[in-house]
């Protein structure tokens, strides 16, 4: 392998990059206050006294949602290339493909709508 002026300049460029990027974890370990009083474990809720605990959790229901929101984004995401080379293409094969994509994506909704993932429940306990 032969090591040129562009091969170290790569390497300084990733070593400056890492220290960089690692100088601010650095920092807040060594500076950081080593304090554990009680109230810097309670929420901020503009200098008054927190009326309820943050600490309950969501409901399931809302992480399905974004892993669903998620799923659905990312391939939406695949359109848009689709949509820039659309003009330049030849024929009728990006139509048939891109129509198919779609139609696997409605498919996909209506799975899902049937299977009643889309209904909220009414009330959730914790």
């Amino acid at each position: 392998m032969l090591f040129s002026w562009l091969s170290l300049a790569v390497i300084v460029f990733v070593a400056a990059g890492m220290f960089f990027g690692l100088l601010p974890l650095l920092q807040s370990v060594l500076f950081s206050p080593r304090s554990r009083a009680r109230d810097l474990d309670l929420p901020y809720e503009c200098g008054i006294p927190p009326s309820s605990s943050s600490r309950i959790g969501f409901g399931i229901n809302y992480y399905f949602y974004f892993v669903l929101f998620l799923a659905f984004d990312v391939d939406v995401l695949y359109l848009f290339p689709v949509a820039a080379s659309y003009s330049s293409s030849r024929g009728w094969a990006v139509f048939w493909e891109l129509l198919v994509f779609i139609a696997m994506l409605a498919a996909a909704v209506i799975y899902f709508w049937r299977k009643g993932v889309f209904t909220w429940p009414r009330k959730v306990s914790f």
